[in-house]
C-alpha cells in the first residue's frame, strides 16, 4: 500500500528555499528542536496529533533551550525570506550575470580532479599521520562505498570485530567548527551505523591535515575502551 505523503510540493522554488534554508542554518535542532528524535518519541498515529505534540513537547537544543511555538516557526519563515530577497537573490543575480562558459568547465574539471585529490590527501593526513598513530591497536580503514552510510562515514576504526566511524570536513582557520551541527538524516545515517557495528561516530575537523577539534581524541579513546568491553 503506497505511503501517503503530507508535505507541500513548493516546485522551482524548493531548490532556493533549500538552499537558503541550510545556508543560514534555520532548521537545524537549535532552531527547531530534533524533529525526528522526537517524532520516533511521539510515536503519532495521525499528522494532527504529532503537530500538537510538537508544539507541547518541542524546545530548541543549545545551552539556552526555549519553547517551540507556531509564532517561532513564523518567524523563522520571515527570516528565510528576508534571506531570500536581500541576500541570496542578489548574490545569484551577480553570479548569473559574470557567469562563462570556461569557469563551467574549469568548475567541473577543479571539482573531480583538484579537489578530489585535496579531499584525498586531506584524509589520508587525518587517518595516518594523527588517528593511527594515535591508537595503534585500531585497523582503520575506508568506508566501503556500496554500504548505506558510505556517504556520511568516510573511514571505519576496527576494535576487534566492531568498529566506530569517521566523517572528515574540511575547516578553515577561521571556521567556526563548535556551532556545527549535523542535519537529521545524518544522525538517522550514524543512529544505523551504530546499529549495524556498535561503534558511535566521531567528526574529525581538518584543519590542513591536522585535527582542529583535538577532543574528540579523548571521546574516541573512550570509544576503544567501551567496544573492547562489549
Amino acid at each position: 500500500m503506497p505511503i501517503k505523503h503530507y508535505s507541500k510540493d513548493f516546485g522551482k522554488k524548493e531548490k532556493v528555499l533549500n538552499y537558503t534554508c541550510q545556508a543560514y542554518q534555520l532548521s537545524r535542532p537549535n532552531k527547531v528542536g530534533a524533529v525526528m528524535a522526537l517524532i520516533r518519541e511521539c510515536q503519532p498515529r495521525t499528522i494532527e496529533e504529532w503537530e500538537r505534540w510538537y508544539f507541547e513537547n518541542a524546545f530548541t537544543e543549545g545551552r539556552h533551550p526555549s519553547k517551540i511555538t507556531k509564532e517561532g516557526l513564523e518567524e523563522l519563515g520571515e527570516r528565510l525570506y528576508t534571506k531570500i530577497k536581500e541576500i541570496v537573490i542578489p548574490e545569484w543575480l551577480e553570479a548569473f550575470n559574470r557567469l562563462t562558459q570556461q569557469d563551467c568547465a574549469d568548475y567541473i574539471y577543479n571539482l573531480t580532479i583538484n579537489r578530489t585529490y585535496d579531499g584525498f590527501l586531506r584524509e589520508k593526513s587525518v587517518v595516518e599521520d594523527n588517528l593511527a598513530k594515535r591508537f595503534p591497536e585500531v585497523r582503520f580503514e575506508p568506508s566501503d562505498p556500496e554500504l548505506d552510510h558510505a556517504g556520511d562515514i568516510d573511514y571505519l576504526g576496527w576494535v576487534g570485530e566492531k568498529a566506530f566511524g569517521i566523517q572528515i570536513k574540511p575547516v578553515t582557520a577561521k571556521a567556526n567548527f563548535g556551532n556545527y551541527s549535523v542535519s537529521e538524516r545524518m544522525k538517522a545515517s550514524f543512529e544505523e551505523f551504530t546499529e549495524n557495528f556498535a561503534g558511535k561516530v566521531f567528526i574529525i575537523f581538518s584543519l590542513d591535515g591536522e585535527i582542529g577539534n583535538a577532543e574528540v581524541l579523548g571521546q574516541i579513546e573512550d570509544e576503544i575502551q567501551r567496544l573492547r568491553t562489549l
